[in-house]
């Protein structure tokens, strides 16, 4: 990799070994994935900051090439308590900038809600940004019911549908053979191996289920709407999740940019240069 790219170098957290890119120094820009990519999700939106800070882009624990975390935890909240640890041992404590996408939204909004004082700005694209219903879904909530039900083991587990399905298809353009085989890398073993993809979706807080996630993305977006920390919203259009009355929701959110790019949910691989670009803008002009 190159210096603006990055290189992945594994940390033990408590006796978990985590994957993380790193690249830069100076004040901490953390960059979060979701589901079901990694870290390279990151690696042509990195380079425009890495001029501007120390980028770190962590492969969530159980994805990309970081060991899952023990006792099988996979949901949202053990994944939130393993995030802090994280962040700590890479002491990642003041004047950060957080980048993030997909379930990484989630995990970054509530790091930012439980240490405002710590945020110096966040930039979200295609985020959770509130509680959905079926109809915050393009297709009526019609894939992700499948998943959530009995359906989902065999979708998920065996069929591999988010690699050889929901990624492509959440991408304008066609993914390279390459890239789609750097995606597929860790999920490439069928059955548990690929259980974490399996309950990302069933995470999802749809009609207030899970409760006790429903309760995290509500506080998040109580804090977000009232916090006066810089936010950068990248808007995807047509986008996918953060689209209809989630989008109009984080419009009314204070201290806040708005950028438009062409893209469905991966956005990061179908814009990264208009993305990175205008997030290096932006921070430039952080306080």
């Amino acid at each position: 990799m190159s210096p603006a790219t990055g290189e992945k170098r594994r940390i033990d957290v408590e006796g978990t070994e985590i994957a993380v890119v790193e690249a830069g120094q100076g004040d901490p820009i953390v960059f979060l994935h979701g589901n079901p990519t990694s870290s390279y999700l990151w690696r042509n939106v990195m380079p425009h900051l890495t001029p501007l800070g120390r980028c770190l882009a962590p492969d969530l624990a159980g994805m990309g090439d970081s060991d899952p975390l023990p006792g099988r935890g996979m949901r949202l909240a053990d994944h939130a308590a393993f995030l802090e640890r994280l962040l700590e041992r890479l002491d990642v404590r003041e004047r950060v900038v957080l980048v993030v996408h997909d379930w990484g939204s989630v995990l970054g909004f509530d790091w930012a809600r439980h240490h405002p004082d710590a945020v110096r700005g966040i930039a979200y694209m295609e985020a959770i940004v509130a509680p959905l219903t079926p109809t915050d879904f393009a297709d009526g909530g019609e894939f992700i019911g499948r998943i959530r039900g009995p359906e989902g083991e065999q979708l998920v587990l065996d069929d591999n549908v988010f690699i050889e399905g929901f990624l492509p298809g959440g991408v304008l353009r066609e993914l390279t053979s390459e890239e789609l085989d750097t995606y597929r890398r860790p999920w490439r073993e069928p059955g548990e191996a690929r259980r974490q993809m399996l309950v990302w979706p069933r995470e999802l807080p749809i009609d207030g289920e899970p409760v006790d996630v429903t309760n995290v993305v509500r506080a998040n977006a109580a804090w977000l709407g009232t916090t006066p920390v810089p936010k950068l919203f990248v808007n995807a259009e047509p986008g996918q999740f953060l689209t209809g009355n989630p989008r109009e929701l984080c419009r009314t959110w204070p201290n806040q940019r708005e950028l438009t790019v062409q893209g469905v949910h991966f956005v990061q691989e179908d814009a990264p240069d208009q993305i990175g670009t205008a997030i290096a803008a932006w921070l430039r002009e952080l306080p």
